[in-house]
C-alpha cells in the first residue's frame, strides 16, 4: 500500500510545494507520532509548534504554509483534514476489505431474505424471520435484528447493536457497538396509583448515509415513524425519543437528549449535552451550543446558548453581567453606607 508523493497529491487533489516526487510512504499518524516513512497533516493552528517539530515525512497543510522542517516534504491542499480522510483510506484498505460469507455461528431464520454472496455475517449474529439484509453489508458478532426489520445495502452493523423489529434502514448505514434501534418509546400513564405502560407501535426510520454513535438509543415511535434524515451524524450516548424527526446533515453530539416528537430542521447542529424538551421545534441551520436547553420553538440560521435557549449574544451578555454581581453588591453597599451618612 506505499505510495508516491506524487501519487499522494494525486490522492488528496493537492499541489506538492515540496518535496521528491518519487519519495515512498508507507503510513499515516498524527504529527507526534509520525516517522519518516509517513504520511500526517496539519488540520489546526494550534498544533504549529508540533508541526515545526515532526519527523513525518510528508505533511498535508493549507494554502501557503510553508513552515515544517526542510526535509520535510508538503501537499497543499483546500481542506487537510478532509484530505487527510482520503490518505486513511488508502492506507486502510487492507484492513477493510469485505469479505461476504456467513460464518456458521450465525443464526439466520429460514423466512429472511439476503445473499449469502453478498453479505458478510459473523458469527453469533442473530436476524429473525423476514428480516431483509441489502448487498454489501456487514453485520458484527452478537448483532440482533428484529423480525422484518430492513436494513439498506453497503451497511456497517457493529458488535452487540439491536434493531428491533420492522425497523427500517437506507442504505450505507453505520451503527457503532451498542447501538439500540426501535427500543420502545417512554410512554406511560399514570392511572390508579400506578405508572402503566403506553404500548408503542411504531418503528423508527433511518436514511442513507447516517451514522450512529455507540451505546446511543433511537426509539420507535407510538405510531408511525420515528425519522432519522439523510447523512445525519450522531454521536455515542444519545438519546433521541418517540417520534422525533430530525432532519438532513444534522450533528447530534454527546449525551444529547431529544425529547418524543421533537422535531429538527435539515443542518441543525446540537452539541454536547444539548437537551430538547418534547414537541419543540428548531428551524434549519440552526446551532445549539453545549448544554442548551430548548423549551420553546427556535427559529433557523441561528445560535443559541443558555437554558432557556436563546441567542447566544444575549446569553453571552447575561453570563457576563451575572459575573458582575459581586462586584454590583458592594457597590450597593457602599451607596447605602454613604446615604445612611448623610442622613445621620
Amino acid at each position: 500500500m506505499e505510495v508516491t508523493l506524487t501519487e499522494l497529491a494525486l490522492l488528496t487533489d493537492g499541489t506538492i510545494v515540496r518535496g521528491k516526487l518519487d519519495a515512498v510512504y508507507g503510513g499515516m499518524d498524527a504529527l507526534d507520532l509520525a516517522g519518516p516513512s509517513d504520511v500526517s497533516f496539519l488540520g489546526n493552528p494550534k498544533y504549529a509548534t508540533v508541526f515545526a517539530t515532526s519527523k513525518a515525512g510528508a505533511c498535508i497543510v493549507e494554502p501557503g504554509e510553508r513552515g515544517g522542517p526542510q526535509d520535510m516534504a508538503l501537499i497543499e491542499v483546500a481542506n487537510p483534514t478532509l484530505a487527510f480522510s482520503a490518505v486513511i483510506a488508502h492506507f486502510s484498505k487492507a484492513d477493510a476489505a469485505f469479505l461476504p460469507g456467513i460464518d456458521p455461528a450465525a443464526h439466520i431464520d429460514s423466512t429472511a431474505t439476503l445473499d449469502p454472496s453478498k453479505v458478510c455475517i459473523h458469527a453469533g449474529a442473530v436476524i429473525m424471520a423476514g428480516a431483509v439484509i441489502g448487498d454489501g453489508t456487514e453485520i458484527y458478532p452478537n448483532v440482533v435484528i428484529g423480525a422484518q426489520a430492513r436494513v439498506g445495502r453497503s451497511c456497517i452493523i457493529y458488535q452487540n447493536v439491536s434493531i428491533r423489529e420492522r425497523c427500517v434502514l437506507g442504505d450505507r448505514v453505520i451503527l457503532q457497538p451498542g447501538a439500540v434501534i426501535g427500543s420502545d418509546g417512554y410512554g406511560y400513564q399514570f392511572h390508579q396509583g400506578r405508572h402503566q405502560k403506553i404500548p408503542q407501535v411504531g418503528i423508527v426510520e433511518i436514511g442513507d448515509d447516517v451514522e450512529v454513535g455507540a451505546n446511543t438509543c433511537i426509539d420507535r415511535a407510538r405510531f408511525g415513524k420515528t425519522l432519522i434524515g439523510e447523512g445525519t451524524k450522531i454521536d455515542n450516548l444519545v438519546q433521541i425519543g418517540h417520534n422525533v424527526q430530525i432532519g438532513k446533515h444534522c450533528i447530534v453530539i454527546a449525551l444529547t437528549g431529544i425529547a418524543g416528537s421533537a422535531k429538527l430542521g435539515n443542518y441543525v447542529t446540537c452539541a454536547a449535552q444539548v437537551g430538547i424538551s418534547g414537541h419543540f421545534e428548531v428551524g434549519d441551520k440552526a446551532v445549539l451550543a453545549a448544554r442548551t436547553g430548548v423549551t420553546n420553538n427556535l427559529a433557523g440560521s441561528q445560535t443559541y446558548l443558555g437554558h432557556p435557549a436563546q441567542p447566544i449574544k444575549d446569553e453571552l451578555r447575561i453570563v457576563a453581567m451575572q459575573r458582575r454581581l459581586p462586584k454590583i453588591v458592594e457597590e450597593i453597599k457602599e451607596l447605602k453606607r454613604k446615604i445612611q451618612e448623610l442622613e445621620s
